[in-house]
């Protein structure tokens, strides 16, 4: 918000990593998880909307936000319409998440440049991952959770660092 530019944030990364998010919060409700071991995804999804609207807002698309705004609420009803849906989506969700992060990191080998990508909020998604790796184990012991928390923390890990790879820095006079 305070550079008022996009530069740097790849809007298909952001889909996919919202997609992911939202599959894998139907699913622990779904499967009437304890909140403790979802309660962070709300807010990352909301922080995920707002960061969307901005990108649209700075690159002059803001009508193509309601757009993915319907897609995505229809899509969190279509989940649980049948047990194997929510099931295949999961297994499908790390993929797709993993992608988000995949595409992003395409985007800065390309630009050469970390533009407003914060290597911090990188940084945090890996710590949060590696956190989640933890309290799955000792709450749910899901498999398919655990492999999808240890397969973001990687590439949350590339990500961070390769944002402080292309890190321009400022010269002092």
């Amino acid at each position: 918000l305070r550079a008022r530019s996009a530069w740097g944030l790849s809007v298909g990364s952001l889909l996919l990593e919202l997609a992911g998010f939202l599959v894998f919060l139907r699913y622990q409700i779904y499967y009437g998880y304890p909140l403790e071991t979802y309660l962070e995804y709300p807010i990352i999804i909301a922080q995920d909307v707002i960061l969307l609207f901005c990108i649209m807002h700075f690159s002059g698309k803001t009508k193509r936000a309601l757009f993915y705004a319907v897609v995505f609420w229809v899509g969190w009803y279509m989940l649980t319409l049948q047990k194997w849906i929510i099931d295949l989506a999961m297994n499908l969700c790390t993929f797709v998440s993993a992608a988000s992060k995949l595409v992003q990191l395409q985007h800065l080998w390309q630009t050469k440049d970390s533009g407003q990508a914060s290597a911090l909020t990188w940084g945090m998604s890996a710590y949060t991952c590696a956190t989640r790796i933890i309290t799955t184990v000792m709450t749910t012991n899901d498999l398919a959770v655990l492999i999808r928390f240890i397969i973001m923390l990687i590439l949350n890990i590339w990500v961070t660092a390769t944002i402080l790879h292309y890190r321009k820095t400022k010269k002092t006079d």
